[in-house]
């Protein structure tokens, strides 16, 4: 009887063996699954964020000359540059995975389209290991059953941002011009604007309106005030000021489409001549003006506010208020300290010609 037991345990604890090694096979199967998954899954992270990173510093090689060229191969050129320093040296982006157009505003939140008019704002990069640029994701465990690699496809697609206020360090040029002849005005048009407060256009013909210095701050700015404005942007006690008046109603920004009365003086001071100077063939904003008041003295001068415009300061002269001119032309540019449109699919309120940081869409 106690022979037989033995007999009985040895033959169940065979039957374990066996069962045991039946399991190991699929567990095993199971584990390098799981670990050939783990590495695709980081790998198209890490491929994704290269392509993040790639739109979206690429994008920003979209910004427009003042008469609103644009330079396409230097967009691909970065794109290439940019892939390979994100993802490694060598790293092929094929010609037709690179798409530069404008994002149409209604499509933003579902099937976003790229168009091919207008300025360009946008940039899709598509970065691929699927052995048509790059080589295949190497697999480990898989490749006991017959999988040696993986194809790996990421896109990202990123845009300039319109802008639709000023913040502290926005480039301006604290002078303000007419709203109606601004509208008037062509891009890529300049005007020569002279020291008494005249403005003349492309033709030489005078323009009707004021030409003069906006206290976009405190009120009755001094010299010292404009030409830091002129030479490092608006400043945060500019915005406290205006916010302390009553002016605005925040002192973190001003929307460009906010309406305000801001004190003003006509022409054009010769303290302003050093500063001016080193801004020439930058760009700026300045105000727009749809109305000017003043007392009886003509000593108080107001300007009513109502939208901001870009310009390129392309040429200074001064001698004397009347031979004193400043030549603006209607421009684009891309600040950085610009205050965002933050809702995308809106473009009636931004300031026409200015971009800000790119966001990603996709």
């Amino acid at each position: 009887m106690r022979r037989k037991g033995q007999r009985d345990q040895r033959r169940r604890r065979g039957s374990i063996l066996v069962l045991v090694a039946l399991a190991v096979v699929p567990l095993l199967g199971m584990v390098a699954f799981a670990v050939d998954y783990g590495y695709l899954l980081k790998a198209r992270a890490d491929l994704q964020r290269a392509a993040d990173a790639t739109a979206l510093a690429a994008v920003l090689s979209l910004e427009p000359a003042p008469n609103g060229e644009q330079d396409l191969v230097a967009v691909r050129d970065a794109v290439r540059e940019y892939a390979a320093a994100n993802v490694g040296a060598g790293f092929t982006v094929l010609d037709g995975d690179i798409v530069v157009g404008r994002f149409e505003p209604t499509t933003i939140y579902s099937n976003l389209q790229i168009l091919q008019t207008g300025i360009f704002d946008t940039v899709r990069v598509t970065l691929r290991r699927d052995g048509n640029a790059n080589a295949r994701a190497p697999l480990f465990f898989a490749r006991a059953i017959g999988f040696g690699e993986a194809s790996i496809v990421v896109t990202a697609t990123a845009a300039l941002q319109k802008a639709n206020g000023l913040k502290a360090g926005s480039d301006i040029l604290p002078f303000g011009v007419p709203l109606t002849e601004w509208e008037n005005m062509n891009q890529g048009e300049a005007w020569t604007i002279y020291g008494d407060g005249k403005i003349l256009d492309d033709w030489g013909r005078e323009l009707p309106g004021n030409w003069g210095t906006i206290d976009v701050g405190c009120n009755s700015n001094s010299t010292d005030d404009l030409n830091t404005q002129i030479l490092e942007g608006l400043q945060q006690s500019d915005l406290d000021a205006l916010y302390e008046y009553g002016t605005i109603p925040t002192n973190t920004h001003i929307n460009a489409f906010y309406a305000m009365w801001l004190d003003a003086d006509t022409g054009l001071s010769i303290g302003l001549k050093h500063s001016i100077n080193q801004i020439i063939g930058e760009q700026r904003l300045v105000p727009i003006y749809d109305t000017i008041t003043e007392d009886a003295s003509g000593d108080n001068v107001a300007a009513h506010i109502v939208n901001w415009g870009v310009v390129t300061v392309s040429g200074a002269t001064f001698h004397g208020s009347k031979n004193t001119s400043v030549e603006i032309t209607k421009s684009y540019m891309y600040d950085g300290d610009l205050y965002a449109q933050s809702a995308l699919n809106d473009e009636t309120n931004v300031i026409a010609g200015a971009y800000t940081s790119p966001v990603l869409l996709q």
